[in-house]
């Protein structure tokens, strides 16, 4: 693996270091603002203005849809990115995630990054030109609905929503929440993931299909709080689909490729996640070395004190070793595809997300009271790497998948175990 940055991916670096500073940074005061005063008025789920204008400024710099795999010739012509590989677009993903909120400006946001990469994955000519155009010229956000309230949707085999055929027609029926950007009211297309054959073997009953959030039907029951945030205008609600039905031309690949599709539009998710994860630490370690010395407790800077010491030595470490791991994985899946790459993908989701926490906790602990409000970013920063230790798959799940793989290196050749060597009385 080659550690340097390809010259695409550093000329990119360079110009959104440079639109950050210009533009993304000094927007944060506004930003914050208008929030408040759309809450004030009653407007949360409203679009940001702010958001929208810096996304003009973006599309006239060529900093649009840098995330998507085809530049706009491969794309035919639609407004596209700049046809980077996963490890291409991993140090860009690092930059736009230094501030949460700012990977909208660029069009690389979640989950319309991954749904747009799933319909030019998996959908039809019909599909692309009805989503996916419009989705890349930034005209409608969209939502992925999988994650059910009823049952343990770590196991996703556990999904109860049921999509069945009717005709020349699909109805769907079922539940579901955390469904991030169906607040928007510019989410305008849900993928729903939900069991077309329930009797066939676990990993072939799911499907995935299209559907319109103005469909009858779909309702949204309420948004849902993120550890005291509701990420408004953007959301995470919990939906009800009673009896909505859509074209079956609208079903992504066919019935049974539910899980197949998944596999496909997480992994490039994992990366770009977990690179956001690693510029929002970058960005806590930054404030808090920033922080640590300009205050003084005890008469002398914070900065001077060993145990901040510690802390700054061991973020610094832990940030390089999640973005080294982070790179390798995307490596791997550029040279050999996601399935070659799946402990490495486990990896980074179980090693980032707890980086992430960490740094931003320390982060937090040497502002003081000041790192548990608003007045800086922090607290929402944490509030979000605390949640993407359950977003893609908790912990728990891909530590035990870490595990098999591991454990399954030794089973075909069971290995003699050396027995402790005792000193005799």
């Amino acid at each position: 693996m080659d550690f340097d940055y390809s010259p695409k991916t550093k000329e990119l670096q360079a110009r959104l270091l440079q639109f950050m500073d210009e533009h993304i940074y000094p927007a944060e005061g506004a930003h914050h603002a208008e929030v408040e005063a759309n809450t004030a008025a009653g407007k949360r789920w409203t679009p940001l203005q702010t958001i929208e204008n810096l996304k003009l400024k973006a599309q006239e710099q060529g900093l649009w849809n840098l995330f998507y795999p085809l530049d706009s010739a491969q794309a035919g012509g639609i407004n596209a990115g700049a046809g980077l590989t996963n490890q291409e677009y991993a140090p860009l993903a690092e930059i736009m995630g230094r501030v949460m909120w700012s990977s909208e400006v660029f069009n690389c946001s979640a989950p319309d990054t991954g749904n747009m990469e799933t319909i030019a994955r998996y959908g039809s000519t019909e599909h692309k030109q009805q989503w996916l155009k419009p989705l890349l010229e930034g005209n409608i956000r969209s939502a992925f609905s999988m994650t059910e309230p009823d049952v343990a949707s770590s196991d996703a085999t556990n999904i109860e929503t049921r999509i069945e055929r009717d005709g020349d027609d699909y109805v769907i029926n079922g539940r579901k929440w955390w469904i991030s950007g169906a607040g928007d009211p510019r989410c305008a297309v849900h993928i729903v993931m939900g069991k077309t054959n329930p009797e066939s073997d676990r990993h072939t009953q799911q499907s995935m299909i299209l559907v319109p959030s103005n469909a009858p039907g779909v309702t949204v029951l309420r948004p849902l709080n993120v550890m005291g945030y509701d990420d408004a205008p953007h959301g995470h609600m919990e939906i009800s689909y009673k009896n909505v039905c859509v074209p079956a031309s609208n079903i992504l690949l066919g019935e049974g490729r539910g899980f197949e599709i998944a596999q496909g539009r997480l992994g490039p998710g994992r990366i770009h996640h977990c690179m956001r994860l690693i510029g929002l630490a970058e960005r806590a370690l930054e404030l808090m070395c920033k922080r640590t010395t300009q205050r003084v407790a005890f008469g002398k800077p914070i900065a001077s004190q060993t145990v901040t010491q510690e802390r700054i030595a061991e973020a610094r470490c832990k940030i390089d070793m999640a973005r080294l791991l982070t790179l390798k994985a995307a490596w791997m899946m550029d040279v050999a595809g996601n399935k070659f790459a799946k402990n490495e993908i486990a990896m980074i989701k179980v090693v980032a997300p707890n980086m992430a926490c960490q740094v931003i906790d320390w982060a937090m602990q040497a502002f003081g009271g000041a790192g548990m409000c608003d007045d800086f970013p922090l607290a929402y920063a944490y509030a979000s790497a605390r949640t993407l230790r359950f977003a893609d798959g908790p912990d728990e799940v891909h530590r035990n998948a870490i595990a098999k793989l591991e454990l399954r290196k030794y089973a075909a050749k069971p290995q003699p175990v050396d027995m402790p060597i005792t000193r005799g009385c």
